[in-house]
């Protein structure tokens, strides 16, 4: 094992982290024992859509489990029932074993578009959860106080502004803690949202008689609008499901502020190249030269080279050329030229197509149209864009 690489690999983009020396005791340990870190990566899976937001923690596993390390993802069957309160301002409402063994099926389907399947072990902590007696939990539980649940922010807040907290959504982060003794977890990876929970795994191994795991923990994305969170109800997301072309358009759209942020947390490139790609821009290179090279590894690492190529080539084609691209998408005219351009998607309502027209926005065969009312005796195959690079061709 190359320590140092594997350190600089796993610190790139981190946000925080267990000292630098402890890691590399571990590292150092697990070498002298013959065998790969254990590597666990906890899934609440309430909600089953992935963006790259999500994916910043899976792409970061993906590269320690490409230095041969072993990948253990715990499904939260058991712990899913009662919901993770994280960030809540109430009591979840639970899940049945049903509906999160639902979800967790596709989860898993997107995962693995990250994740080698054949080097995953995927796990459901109702494996030991569902056999601890009463007597296991109590033991459990006197593993941790009530003053140090309480440090929890979100409890903190709730029970300051006498808002209720059930019970049971104390056991939350004690079950998934235990997860990490259940599995002699190494590392415990998660988003800075997690750190409670992590860390109180690391705490309550030391009680078991294990080794504590050591701690990586990955910082929120911001979204293509470089100011919110990525968040599929904000609408500045890119879904790992999304066709390659969509994915390459929506990284065009980051700010040139984002880029480094974007190289770090969501492609595998080495942080010995990030740095010269940070370096090229620093000396005043075009960033859209430098985003479209992010753009077309970002296409590639959730569709493939061929795939990333030609979204590069339909980029450059409809964005900085402002032509009609080969694979053009055909629509069907319907009653009226309005009703017809809603089918895209593009626009939410008349209104708003009404006024894009106004603006100038729209041009069919090249000539911009300002007035949709000429547009309702169209010819077979007239070629309308919106904005700068979305163009359909109309078929009658």
């Amino acid at each position: 094992m190359d320590i140092e690489n594997t350190i600089k690999i796993m610190l790139k983009g981190a946000a925080d982290y267990t000292d630098v020396k402890e890691i590399e005791e571990k590292l150092k340990k697990v070498e002298a024992e013959g065998r790969p870190m254990r590597i666990k990566l906890g899934l609440d899976p309430s909600a089953p859509d992935i963006h790259l937001g999500h994916a910043v923690v899976l792409r970061k596993i993906k590269q320690l489990q490409d230095l041969g390390h072993e990948v253990i993802i715990i499904i939260g069957d058991f712990t899913g029932m009662i919901g993770d309160p994280t960030g809540k301002s109430k009591t979840r409402k639970a899940l049945t074993r049903e509906q999160v063994r639902q979800n967790a099926e596709t989860y898993q389907q997107q995962i693995f578009k990250i994740l080698d399947k054949n080097k995953t072990t995927v796990r459901y902590n109702s494996e030991w959860l569902d056999k601890l007696n009463f007597k296991d939990v109590i033991e459990l539980c006197s593993k941790c106080t009530v003053a140090r649940i309480l440090e929890r922010d979100d409890f903190q807040k709730r029970y300051n502004n006498n808002q209720a907290i059930a019970l049971h959504e104390f056991f939350y982060p004690i079950m998934q803690a235990y997860d990490s003794v259940a599995i002699k977890a190494d590392l415990e990876m998660g988003g800075t949202d997690q750190t409670f929970n992590v860390l109180m795994g690391r705490n309550i191994q030391k009680d078991y008689g294990q080794d504590s795991q050591i701690t990586l923990f990955m910082p929120l994305l911001e979204g293509i609008d470089g100011v919110e969170k990525m968040s599929k109800s904000l609408g500045n997301y890119i879904g790992v499901n999304e066709d390659a072309n969509t994915m390459y358009e929506k990284v065009m759209k980051i700010p040139d502020n984002m880029i480094i942020k974007y190289y770090n947390l969501c492609t595998d490139v080495h942080p010995d190249d990030v740095a010269k790609v940070e370096a090229r821009l620093a000396n005043g290179e075009n960033p859209r030269n430098i985003k479209m090279e992010l753009a077309k590894e970002i296409t590639r690492l959730y569709h493939n080279e061929e795939e990333a190529e030609n979204a590069e080539v339909h980029f450059t084609t409809a964005f900085q050329k402002q032509e009609a691209p080969e694979d053009i998408e055909e629509i069907k005219f319907e009653t009226s030229i309005l009703d017809t351009l809603l089918k895209t998607g593009k626009c939410e309502s008349k209104g708003e197509l009404k006024r894009l027209f106004e603006q100038g926005a729209i041009k069919v065969d090249g000539e911009k149209v300002t007035d949709f009312k000429v547009l309702n005796d169209l010819k077979q195959d007239t070629i309308i864009q919106i904005g700068k690079g979305s163009f359909y061709k109309i078929i009658l």
